[in-house]
């Protein structure tokens, strides 16, 4: 994609502790998510966790669009959770951080894209819930926990995606094969979101803010599936039309 105006779209991060004599504490963030916001005409800005929200005013009103990436549990306070134990690898700050720029960019329409654990965010700051486990949860799941030894582009399942949505404009098709490196899952739908793709057991894979210019949420991965399914590519090539649009 050509644009005369490369837009600034900035990527949540998480903690992450390297490995060597006196462990190191870093922010850290999948190059993959980097290289897809690229591959899409895009300038990639990694938001560090611990700014106040004043700070993060500051930023996200410097910056054209928004991508909420993957990672660990959101705790279950945020949505009146019923099942704590099942919620594992929680960081009370990166929810702080999340909760408030999703909020903040949909209020500001500000282009957004949440992959993953952020899709889930997205959910749980407008008003949704969550499994906490979906296949202990939710009665017709399937398998949906495809990490570790697994390749992330491994294509796990289906999605059907519903016709009339922007998910399935940007794929340009209804169904999609898809990876699934997740356990938690949408369970009640926030006010203000609409479902527009669901697994073959019936999950949300997909959600979207109507009215907005650009507001999407998919369960799976697609930063690790641009080269193997490059439709995959379009989600942030919205992402980044819509950015340099609002420029």
């Amino acid at each position: 994609m050509t644009t005369t105006h490369r837009p600034l779209i900035g990527l949540t991060t998480y903690r992450k502790t390297a490995a060597q004599t006196k462990p190191v504490a870093l922010y850290a963030l999948m190059p993959s998510y980097v290289e897809a916001v690229i591959a899409a005409g895009g300038v990639p800005l990694l938001i560090p966790l611990g700014l106040d929200e004043d700070a993060l005013r500051t930023l996200l009103a410097r910056l054209d669009g928004l991508l909420l990436t993957g990672g660990g549990d959101i705790a279950g306070d945020h949505y009146g959770s019923a099942h704590p134990d099942f919620i594992f690898d929680v960081d009370p700050d990166r929810d702080r951080v999340e909760l408030f720029l999703a909020r903040e960019a949909i209020a500001g329409d500000v282009p957004l894209l949440a992959i993953c654990r952020g899709h889930q965010i997205l959910n749980v700051a407008l008003g949704g819930s969550l499994y906490e486990d979906v296949l202990r949860l939710m009665p017709t799941a399937i398998k949906h926990d495809y990490w570790g030894e697994y390749p992330r582009n491994l294509l796990a399942h289906e999605v059907t995606v519903c016709a009339d949505s922007l998910l399935a404009r940007q794929l340009g098709r209804t169904t999609a094969r898809v990876n699934s490196l997740h356990h938690q899952g949408v369970r009640d739908l926030a006010p203000g979101l609409v479902a527009s793709a669901h697994a073959p057991d019936g999950l949300i894979e997909g959600l979207e803010a109507p009215g907005r210019r650009y507001a999407l949420g998919v369960q799976w991965h697609p930063e690790n599936l641009i080269h193997d399914a490059p439709p995959m590519l379009a989600l942030f090539e919205g992402l980044v039309e819509a950015a340099a649009d609002g420029r």
